[in-house]
């Protein structure tokens, strides 16, 4: 039996022996390169959800501190209000026993006069006192007039006259007097104003 002999290679198999070995680098190179952008995306997908979950906390973190900010300040402001509703709460009814007040006073200073060792002077001396307790303790005080400067925040000009002993500008006379409510301004004081000696008015009327 007779040997089979290989037939020598031709420059046609060698060429093709050629573009096989380039066919299969490049297909191994686009394994190696499809390999390194699949593990690009796995660290992506891994990255992006913690990014963004970093993002969702600062801003659920920022929202809950404003959050609390605005709570605080509307707790002071209702503690704020509560307190000056209690402070104030008799604003109302002072206001309007005020007129009693004058009325009383008065009847108390027309009694002076008549007799101040009376019994009613001296009753109504000790009722008096009472009632300046009482508005006292509910935080009305009496606003000091006579003597003072003119404050239009606390004083009600009634008219003005001059005067050789009280200052310009100051007060000679209070007509009907005025109270404060816990530092609030619950009645002007009705007065009357220097405007100075008399010999000065003549001067500038020349």
């Amino acid at each position: 039996m007779s040997d089979k002999k290989t037939p020598p290679k031709t420059e046609k198999d060698s060429e093709s022996t050629d573009i096989e070995s380039d066919i299969e680098e490049v297909e191994s190179s686009n394994v190696n390169e499809s390999d390194d952008m699949n593990s690009d995306s796995s660290e992506e997908i891994i990255l992006d959800p913690l990014e963004e979950s970093t993002k969702e906390a600062a801003h659920w973190k920022d929202l809950a501190a404003r959050n609390q900010a605005e709570l605080d300040n509307y707790r002071k402001r209702m503690a704020r209000e509560k307190s000056d509703a209690i402070k104030f709460a008799n604003g109302s009814l002072l206001s309007e026993l005020l007129p009693v007040i004058d009325s009383f006073q008065m009847g108390l200073t027309a009694a002076i006069n008549e007799d101040p060792d009376s019994i009613i002077s001296k009753g109504m001396e000790m009722v008096q006192k009472q009632l300046e307790e009482f508005f006292s303790s509910q935080g009305a005080v009496a606003i000091s007039s006579v003597g003072n400067e003119f404050d239009p925040n606390l004083h009600e000009a009634i008219s003005q006259e001059s005067s050789d002993e009280v200052p310009n500008g100051h007060i000679i006379t209070e007509i009907r007097k005025g109270y404060t409510l816990n530092d609030r301004l619950l009645r002007a004081a009705n007065v009357i104003v220097s405007k100075g000696p008399e010999s000065a008015d003549n001067e500038n009327d020349s």
